[in-house]
């Protein structure tokens, strides 16, 4: 759960160097399973994301590796308690290290897959301030524009590129057989998001693209495995905060008029982290900003 870059690289390369020094050995947590071979890997440290696995006779699938080294070992352990069998693909859904920095030490030969957004921005970020944790990342081998269809032990996998979103590139991982969903930070259960440079505008339309699949299961970037319904609820925020803004935006209101202006008594029950600007205001303020610059709209496709 990550906002504006620089400020994530800076503050998420003081957690790299902090963490080993408080990092007791790794714990395994229950994978929860969610479908049939399908498992959800919900993080217990909400500065590293969830993770969702595939376990078949042909090899394993992990969406999203989390923070670091430490994190990754642990969803290791948890990906060990079910199978031993190699890690065949490993894809993440955009480039914040808490859903990358783990990608090395969850396999060496892995297929790494992401958007090519994605990877430029990681590979921006690796010469930065993370330069020195470079070696806990593997960039990708594999970049998906549209989107793919992975097979792996019979099932299906199908991975999109919705277009601009909680950044300017996700991805959405949709296992139909099993009716479950990873959608990294398109989805925060509970909780406002963090907004990057993305669209809000067409992170709606994901969502309701999303919400068009049959699904049982969702697998949140970050807190409890999620149902349809909570989707629904989240994308109600989205659109709600978004129209409330757009229209103080169209009648000349100020940044500030917006930020005091906004009603959210419906979303009470949403949790607030101002110290990762995930807040009622720090989203009118990511949609005030992104009508102001014209950063709206962008492609949708079915996830």
């Amino acid at each position: 759960m990550r906002i504006h870059p620089l400020r994530s690289a800076l503050v998420l390369g003081l957690v790299f160097c902090i963490a080993p020094a408080f990092a007791q050995q790794a714990r395994g947590l229950q994978p929860q399973k969610i479908g049939q071979d399908l498992y959800a890997y919900i993080s217990d440290n909400d500065g590293s994301a969830n993770s969702t696995f595939l376990v078949t006779l042909e090899g394993i699938l992990v969406v999203d590796t989390g923070l670091n080294p430490h994190e990754a070992q642990k969803l290791l352990v948890a990906i060990r308690s079910v199978s031993s069998r190699p890690i065949r693909y490993i894809i993440n859904t955009h480039y914040h290290p808490d859903h990358q920095g783990g990608n090395a030490t969850l396999s060496k030969d892995a297929i790494v897959i992401t958007t090519e957004f994605t990877r430029e921005r990681t590979e921006a970020l690796l010469s930065g301030p993370l330069a020195s944790h470079r070696r806990d990342f593997r960039l990708a081998d594999e970049t998906i524009a549209d989107s793919v269809t992975i097979f792996l032990g019979g099932y299906p996998v199908e991975v999109t590129a919705p277009g601009k979103g909680h950044t300017l590139g996700d991805l959405v991982v949709y296992f139909p057989e099993q009716q479950a969903m990873a959608l990294g930070d398109l989805f925060m259960h509970g909780s406002c998001p963090a907004m990057d440079t993305g669209s809000v505008e067409n992170w709606i339309k994901t969502l309701d693209a999303a919400l068009a699949k049959p699904l049982q299961s969702v697998v949140p970037g970050h807190f409890a495995l999620g149902a349809k319904s909570d989707i629904g609820f989240f994308r109600d925020y989205l659109s709600d905060v978004f129209a409330q803004v757009k229209e103080m935006t169209a009648r000349g209101d100020s940044l500030e008029q917006v930020r005091r202006g906004i009603r959210m008594e419906k979303y009470v029950s949403l949790r607030q982290f101002p110290q990762y600007q995930a807040t009622f205001e720090d989203n009118a303020t990511s949609i005030y900003q992104q009508l102001k610059n014209g950063a709206l709209g962008g492609k949708v496709r079915s996830p």
